[in-house]
């Protein structure tokens, strides 16, 4: 399938998504959905960098919440429409990314992801202390009741969410069969094997970072706007550093399906977890899972499944060979 058709198969998914949901008809789901559909984003876009491009990156809450601070920033200076936020989100958190990638992608592995943390932090301590979008005290955003054609306002922000979701699983998909996603993977599996091949590994790596960051800004924008008030605690959150990490590993980085699989298992369990016993219990659902899949799967939901045909092949190849001789 050529990557217009998966498009329009997204499309049609995102349709029948939003038309369950309104069929439901309690606005919860749209709560609960809209937190399962920004996870789906920001997987992909970790994955982007992580899974296809072997980089592994702990600043994707800095990129998340340049997002959400960009949105804050435009809707005190001159309030916009929020799909032309989301557009800007995304294009200050790519250049961000690309700056990033400018000064860390000479360094591997620990160095990297040490480096990406330092990210945060530096960025977390530029917005406490920027009161015009309200530093350490936070910014309230005060959004309408109702969206023309929409309706509800956390109908409008979930369909926004969704179609930013079907256009990030699009983009994952497109990226790992094209020569793009080539060069991402032999960055991946040998770096300096591919530096010797006439790779532009530096270059691609860009790319990547720059892919990643805009992504992650995108589905930061509509953040305040969700929650109606936003503070760098809430922004820079630990879970969101600690998911978009943790759900692309549990269903198989590397892939455009593992994190679409890890995102909505793990946050719908979050989501479950936060209504019925705790919402405490979030980070430790994620954790406990993490360690597990480390332990059992460390390919994740995908790599598990992969292994388990293999057995199931090599068991019936097996079988049908002692038939043979039997007979």
């Amino acid at each position: 399938m050529g990557s217009w058709a998966f498009l329009g198969v997204c499309g049609a998914a995102a349709a029948g998504i939003f038309s369950a949901a309104l069929l439901i008809g309690n606005d919860y789901a749209f709560f609960a959905g809209y937190v399962v559909l920004q996870f789906i984003v920001l997987a992909q876009a970790w994955n982007i960098l992580g899974g296809y491009t072997g980089y592994v990156n702990f600043g994707s809450a800095a990129f998340f919440a340049l997002g959400a601070y960009a949105a804050v920033f435009l809707h005190k200076l001159y309030p916009l429409p929020l799909p032309v936020l989301i557009a800007i989100g995304g294009l200050v958190s790519g250049l961000a990314g690309l700056g990033m990638g400018y000064l860390t992608l000479r360094l591997r592995g620990a160095f990297f992801a040490i480096a990406t943390l330092a990210f945060a932090v530096v960025l977390q301590t530029f917005v406490v202390n920027w009161n015009y979008v309200g530093g350490a005290r936070g910014a309230y955003v005060i959004r309408p009741d109702s969206v023309w054609l929409v309706g509800s306002y956390v109908h409008y922000l979930f369909l926004l969410m969704l179609i930013l979701a079907a256009m990030a699983v699009a983009i994952a998909r497109a990226i790992e069969r094209s020569r793009l996603g080539y060069g991402f993977a032999t960055i991946r599996d040998d770096e300096l094997a591919a530096e010797a091949s006439g790779v532009p590994t530096l270059r691609l790596k860009l790319v990547a970072t720059t892919l990643s960051g805009a992504l992650m800004g995108m589905a930061g924008a509509p953040f305040p706007y969700y929650i109606g008030y936003v503070q760098p605690a809430a922004a820079f959150g630990l879970d969101y550093a600690v998911n978009a990490i943790a759900m692309p590993m549990i269903g198989g980085a590397g892939t455009w399906y593992g994190p679409l699989i890890g995102a909505v298992l793990v946050a719908s369990l979050q989501q479950w977890a936060t209504v019925s016993i705790s919402s405490e219990l979030s980070l430790l659902v994620v954790g406990l899972l993490l360690v597990g899949f480390v332990i059992v799967a460390p390919a994740g939901i995908v790599g598990l499944a992969h292994r388990l045909g293999r057995l199931w092949t090599s068991a019936r190849g097996r079988g049908k060979s002692v038939e043979a001789s039997a007979s």
